[in-house]
């Protein structure tokens, strides 16, 4: 038995293709490339402030703390290995003074005199701060520096991290959108393979996760990239041969981020199917609520929504394991790579041939470098969850359940005023291949005149009014609108001139007001009393609290269905169409509401054309021309008294219900 009821959301999309992913949402950004250019150069200029902290470092050290070490020790061994001097400047009568008292341990040489390190300890407190006050003013103006250093590096992360929000909020608002608007464009064929919880979750947490993707994942491949990059040309410019010893772990680093990225793209993927079959459910659930509760499905209800969260919680169990894993290896490697560094680097520093502020700038360096790399896992969480939220964005971009487009109108072809006739020839339709819903449906509709279609249920009588206002293309044959087959035509340019009252009416979640006179500019006060009259809605109207402005419920779920439908009549008298199309209109309301309906349907079809669906044969008596379909086929046409006259099929559903009802 198949599982996934023919939701494209359950096609399996085989392997991932990150980079072809990333291809296509680059489109996305190309209008936001101002702001992007400018995040990268903020980047660049952080980038700059992370590296020079270190040598800062590194300055204080080998230049303030522990100076007297030659810079290119590496290359001079032999004057490394002479030892470590301080130099005093005699041109300072303090340091001269201070320097004159200590004549066995200092050697004067010209306008310097300088003394071992392993000798500053036998000095006086006081005269070693007056023979190294320069140092104390050197590391002064080094923490100066460090501290306007790191308030720039803040205000510019700052900006940076604002930059990127707001591109990230517009991409975003344009691909949420371009969604949107790509769904209402989707022919009805699809809604019905795709249930709305599933759609909900593509338009709203799946665009929060590309969100993520461009705001988290790029600023990292724009940020910590060219950190690491920086970091590494810093260490192998300081000494290469430690920086080699320190990328040693690289390749363990890569090898488990490579596996742990496929093992967590498959749980996020299989995690973004879970979410919205959750949403779906849930969906339906509270849809359903009144058949769940009168049927005391509750309990049944509940195991299958338990059987479904666990396994999210299940799959979500298996990505914390992965992140588990992954996120402390990374800090283990890390740990190695110090330990590596103190153990070639500092052997260095005590033979004298590396300087004590470079090994401390490279362990800054190093815990620098590896900062991204923990980041990494909370990247690809980000990365993969965004690649699945993708993969199902463009599943629907790509989805091409749409009706034909019209071709180029031809030149000279005469406008559309007004509606002379409709006409089928020879008509097919089917919902799934090889099953005909209508076969070779024909009949023409002239203008004025009253149309009415009846049969037994499943004859086709809806599918047949569907077609009309080109909610789906017939399988075979035409529908030709004064002549002319309606898939040449925009559908803008006949649907305007039709109003569809269905048998079971939506109604948005507004206001009364807002469910019929949504237009731009709104009708003037005397034509909405008007309408409103004849749709025989002043009653209800004075009932409610607010009048037309009452709030409905969703789906109008605070009225009778006979008011939903009155409604509904009232918003086909607010177009003012010149088609009027009733599919069941009165089948679900009771007797003394169906007078009113009646009644209101009556006033709307005064002067226009209209094609009536009915079950009840007491709504149609009274039309010009009565079709009777019974298995997809018209197998009867004519007036009432003719059908009654020929006894045939018609007769029969009369004989049944010789009331209507």
């Amino acid at each position: 038995m198949p599982t996934d009821y023919g939701y494209f959301e359950e096609a399996r999309l085989g392997k991932p293709y990150d980079l072809a992913l990333l291809r296509r949402m680059a489109p996305l950004a190309r209008p936001h490339r101002r702001l992007l250019g400018w995040s990268v150069a903020l980047v660049l200029l952080i980038t700059l402030l992370d590296l020079a902290l270190p040598l800062l470092t590194k300055i204080a050290v080998d230049r303030f703390i522990v100076p007297g070490r030659p810079e290119a020790a590496e290359q001079r061994p032999a004057e490394a290995a002479a030892g470590r001097r301080l130099a005093v400047d005699l041109a300072d009568p303090e340091a001269a003074a201070a320097a004159g008292r200590y004549p066995d341990l200092l050697r004067t040489e010209g306008a310097q005199a300088h003394i071992d390190f392993a000798e500053l300890p036998k000095l006086a407190a006081e005269d070693l701060k007056r023979l190294r006050r320069g140092d104390l003013a050197g590391l002064a103006w080094l923490t100066l520096a460090f501290v306007l250093m790191s308030a720039a590096g803040f205000a510019l992360n700052f900006a940076q991290a604002m930059v990127m929000e707001i591109a990230g909020q517009r991409i975003m608002h344009d691909l949420r959108m371009r969604l949107f608007a790509h769904i209402q464009n989707l022919a009805l064929e699809f809604f019905t393979r795709n249930p709305v919880g599933r759609l909900v979750t593509r338009l709203t947490s799946d665009v929060q996760n590309m969100y993520e993707l461009f705001t988290s994942f790029v600023s990292f491949l724009f940020k910590d990239l060219v950190l690491l990059i920086g970091i590494a040309a810093v260490l192998l410019a300081l000494n290469w041969k430690l920086a080699l010893v320190s990328f040693a772990v690289i390749p363990a680093v890569a090898a488990a981020s490579i596996f742990f990225a496929r093992r967590a793209r498959d749980i996020f993927r299989i995690l973004r199917v879970q979410v919205a079959e959750i949403n779906s459910r849930f969906a339906e659930t509270i849809g359903g609520m009144r058949v769940i509760q009168l049927f005391r499905r509750e309990e049944a209800n509940y195991r299958r929504f338990a059987a479904l969260n666990h396994e999210n919680y299940l799959t979500g169990m298996r990505q914390i394991r992965v992140l588990a894993v992954f996120m402390p290896l990374v800090e283990v490697l890390a740990v190695v790579a110090v330990a590596l560094i103190i153990w070639h680097g500092g052997g260095r520093v005590l033979d004298q041939t590396l300087s004590l502020g470079s090994l401390v700038a490279f362990m800054a360096y190093i815990r620098m470098f590896f900062r991204p790399l923990r980041d990494l896992a909370e990247k690809y969480n980000i990365l993969q969850n965004a690649m699945a939220s993708a993969e199902r964005i463009f599943l629907v971009m790509d989805n091409t359940t749409m009706l034909a487009p019209p071709p180029a109108p031809e030149a000279g072809a005469p406008a559309i005023e007004a509606i002379e006739s409709l006409s089928f020839e020879q008509v097919d339709f089917a919902y799934v291949p090889g099953e005909r819903v209508l076969k070779s449906v024909c009949f023409e509709l002239r203008r004025g005149e009253t149309l009415a279609v009846v049969g037994p249920t499943g004859a086709g009588k809806s599918s047949l009014i569907n077609l009309i206002p080109r909610l789906y293309d017939p399988t075979a044959g035409s529908i030709r609108l004064n002549g002319r087959d309606l898939r040449s035509l925009p559908s803008g340019l006949f649907r305007d001139k039709m109003a569809l009252v269905m048998q079971d009416p939506f109604l948005f979640s507004g206001s009364i007001r807002r469910n019929i006179f949504e237009t731009d500019p709104p009708p003037d006060p005397g034509r909405i009393e008007a309408i409103i009259a004849a749709a025989n809605l002043p009653g209800l109207v004075a009932r409610l609290p607010q009048g037309l402005d009452t709030p409905l419920g969703e789906g109008g779920s605070l009225i009778s269905s006979g008011e939903r439908q009155l409604i509904a009549i009232a918003r086909a008298f607010a177009r003012n169409p010149q088609l009027i199309l009733f599919d069941e209109a009165t089948s679900y309301i009771d007797s003394q509401t169906e007078r009113l309906v009646q009644q209101a349907l009556t006033r709307l079809m005064q002067q226009r054309t209209a094609l009536v669906v009915a079950h009840r044969l007491s709504t149609v008596r009274h039309a010009d021309r009565i079709l009777v379909m019974n298995r997809g086929r018209i197998v009867e046409s004519g007036s009432h008294p003719e059908l009654l006259a020929l006894k045939g099929f018609y007769f029969r559903l009369h004989q049944l219900h010789p009331h209507g009802a």
